[in-house]
């Protein structure tokens, strides 16, 4: 016999749970099927996970929030140290660029005294300088000191802060590649030490010349005292060398240095120009440049006579017509036909001296005259006692013929000195 609640094909049918509540006579049941009871212990277990979860965060969460906190705190501070050291950069860059700004200015303000000081040394040159190149004496130095042109400024490329940078608000960028402020102080320095360099090899280059120039001056006045005193003539009072002395001091430096060597320089043109002046008025020029002497001065025989007799000059071997010149600065005291001179002209040159140019065949000047050394005369001829065409030249010292050979050494050295 089956059971009713049995089928036959799906076999025994499985019967639900039945809830039963009780409370007096009121009596209430409930069915608890399988979905709702997978239902009901899902909804339980998520609250239990739910619980955990919550229970957990609330106990880890002060430990997670501290370790938050603290992270941050060092976040911040790593960021503010940040910001101090490149606010401190800026403040050590800027302060550098005022320093260099100062010591440029400084050092353009010395460049600026030293130009005022060439410039009032080249006013002081000027004439000095003149006065060299018209004794023919080559300086050397330049007619303007050479000096910077510009003024020269030490330039920093303004600097744009990017607008994410923490330090937008210092109004630059530290980390800018025109932060390089530092390298063009360091050009702006070694620019201003060559300048100053230039400026002291000018200077000393300067007085330097200035002393080789004193030196060539008073060198050559010294060698025109001794090509006059090789031929014996007496020299005036002032071109002796004065007496000198005193104690030894050492050489001043500076602007000292200068004025003592623009000095020294304008006593040694001094004495240069001294000299010039009694070789102007001494006969040293030579009459017939370039010609040949053919009889001397002193004893020989007489080309007519021929015996012994005293020749008081030199002939030179000239052409008729060639220009006679004067032998130096002097006034002609005669010209006119003179006995067996012919035509002759003589010139007074001052201090005693005078010179005699004979058989000419014209002359040129009168009595009266002022003549310049290597000045045109006369010509050359055969007037008078002559045997042909030839210059007579005598030099006379206070009315007697001396050698005008002598003179005409002298001349040939000092022209190779001035």
């Amino acid at each position: 016999m089956r059971n009713a609640g049995q089928s036959a094909v799906f076999g025994r049918r499985k019967e639900p749970h039945t809830v039963i509540i009780a409370r007096g006579d009121e009596i209430r049941h409930f069915t608890v099927r399988p979905w709702m009871a997978a239902f009901l212990g899902s909804a339980v277990s998520a609250v239990a996970i739910g619980y955990l979860l919550a229970t957990s965060y609330l106990v880890l969460r002060d430990d997670l929030m501290g370790a938050a906190v603290a992270r941050q705190a060092r976040m911040q501070q790593a960021y503010e140290d940040r910001i101090s050291a490149l606010r401190t950069q800026v403040d050590r860059i800027t302060s550098r660029q005022l320093l260099d700004q100062q010591l440029m200015e400084t050092k353009v303000a010395e460049l600026l005294e030293r130009q005022s000081t060439l410039s009032r040394r080249q006013g002081r040159l000027e004439p000095i300088l003149e006065r060299a190149d018209e004794a023919g004496k080559d300086s050397g130095l330049p007619r303007a000191a050479p000096m910077p042109e510009t003024r020269p400024q030490l330039r920093v490329e303004p600097i744009q802060a990017d607008a994410n940078s923490p330090l937008a608000f210092f109004g630059r960028d530290a980390t800018s590649p025109a932060f390089d402020a530092l390298s063009q102080a360091d050009q702006a320095d070694k620019l201003f030490g060559e300048l100053h360099q230039s400026l002291r090899l000018i200077e000393s280059d300067q007085l330097e010349r200035l002393g080789s120039l004193a030196d060539d001056a008073y060198r050559a006045a010294d060698g025109i005292k001794e090509a006059l005193a090789s031929v014996g003539l007496e020299l005036d009072e002032d071109v002796d060398e004065p007496a000198q002395g005193g104690p030894f001091l050492a050489p001043p430096h500076g602007a000292d240095a200068f004025e003592e060597k623009v000095q020294e320089l304008d006593q040694a043109l001094d004495a240069l120009d001294s000299a010039k002046a009694l070789t102007q008025s001494l006969p040293l020029a030579n009459p017939a440049p370039n010609r040949s002497i053919t009889s001397t001065y002193g004893v020989r025989k007489d080309p007519l006579l021929g015996r012994p007799a005293m020749h008081a000059g030199i002939d030179f071997r000239v052409p008729v017509g060639v220009p006679t010149l004067a032998a130096g600065d002097g006034v002609v005291v005669k010209a006119g036909r003179n006995g067996g001179y012919g035509l002759m002209i003589e010139v007074d040159h001052g201090d005693g001296f005078s010179t005699r140019y004979a058989h000419l065949s014209r002359i040129a000047v009168k009595v009266g005259d002022r003549v310049g050394a290597s000045g045109v005369i006369g010509q050359s001829g055969s007037t008078g006692r002559s045997t042909g065409p030839h210059l007579h030249y005598e030099v006379r010292k206070n009315g007697k013929a001396v050698d005008p050979l002598r003179f005409l050494k002298a001349g040939k050295k000092i022209g190779e000195l001035l």
